[in-house]
């Protein structure tokens, strides 16, 4: 049997080590993102799960990442060794030293879940497991309100308020996401469409997209294909684009106008929707804003008798 704590053989001659770690958490995730496509398959799976979830690293275990990327742990190592570090144990030892001194709402709720998993003692009841829902939420609109980039923030707002159509795209777990980024949209003047692929429509709802135009895609990894086809779309009519993504390294976020990161934050495998409403929400109100739309043109319009 293989030992965790040793390297397995490498799988590329492209996973030569760097000569020296970086010297601090921040540096580290750089390198990850400069490095991330001449990675082997499975470092790039580790490689994600790193800049998607930096403030939990401190507080992870091995086996924890293995399992989060489908991975066995000598892969951990290799990746740890890739990087510069003689181990994992050195490199989390980076983003203790970046985080002691900010444990993060992400991190309390990390080592909650824990103890609550391990407590087979006491079972669960139905409140318990209700608050911890909550509290997963509750991490990752704080985190997102502490990570949020003003300046890609401000891009998304300029290519909204200047583009001539905009075209939202999310399927699966994003599609209600972007069905209620299109519902705040259109109480603006602007023509906004919801591409969503009825019947597998996709290009043809996608027909019409120009160069003066937005497309908006949402989307988490595994990262919809579907998704990735309307984008390839949009940059072959040389339309601008906006991603809600988790992470630097999607796919989608290559060559992407502007890039909007938010991590949701987990409860028991199932990942929350709130913090990527927020942050939909707080853009509409930003574009409002800079629209001058007055309150009551925000307002629902009473049209319908009941």
């Amino acid at each position: 049997m293989t030992r965790p704590d040793l390297p397995a053989p490498s799988e590329s001659a492209s996973e030569a080590a760097l000569p020296s770690p970086p010297i601090n958490a921040e540096r580290l995730l750089q390198l990850i993102t400069e490095e991330y496509e001449g990675l082997p398959r499975q470092l790039k799976r580790i490689a994600s799960y790193m800049s998607q979830q930096s403030d939990r690293i401190m507080v992870d275990r091995i086996s924890d990442i293995a399992r989060e990327c489908e991975v066995h742990p000598s892969a951990i190592v290799r990746f740890s060794q890739r990087f510069g570090f003689s181990g994992f144990s050195e490199m989390q030892a980076l983003f203790r030293e970046a985080y002691t001194h900010k444990t993060t709402p992400v991190q309390n709720y990390q080592q909650r879940i824990r103890s609550m998993i391990a407590n087979k003692s006491q079972k669960a009841n139905a409140g318990d497991l209700a608050r911890e829902c909550v509290n997963a939420t509750l991490s990752g609109i704080e985190r997102l309100g502490l990570e949020l980039d003003d300046e890609a923030f401000e891009k998304a707002v300029d290519l909204v308020v200047n583009a001539d159509n905009i075209y939202v795209v999310g399927v699966r777990r994003s599609f209600a996401v972007a069905d209620y980024l299109v519902y705040n949209l259109q109480h603006t003047n602007k023509r906004i469409h919801l591409v969503s692929g009825l019947g597998g429509s996709y290009r043809e709802q996608m027909r019409s997209v120009r160069a003066n135009d937005l497309v908006i895609a949402i989307s988490f990894t595994p990262y919809g294909k579907e998704t990735q086809h309307c984008l390839r779309i949009a940059q072959h009519h040389q339309a601008k684009t906006l991603i809600i993504t988790d992470s630097n390294l999607s796919p989608l976020a290559k060559r992407a106008n502007a890039v909007l990161l938010v991590n949701e934050g987990s409860s028991f495998a199932f990942r929350s929707l709130s913090a990527t409403l927020c942050l939909c929400q707080a853009l509409f109100i930003a574009v409002a804003y800079r629209l001058e739309l007055k309150v009551d043109e925000i307002h629902e319009q009473v049209g319908f008798e009941d």
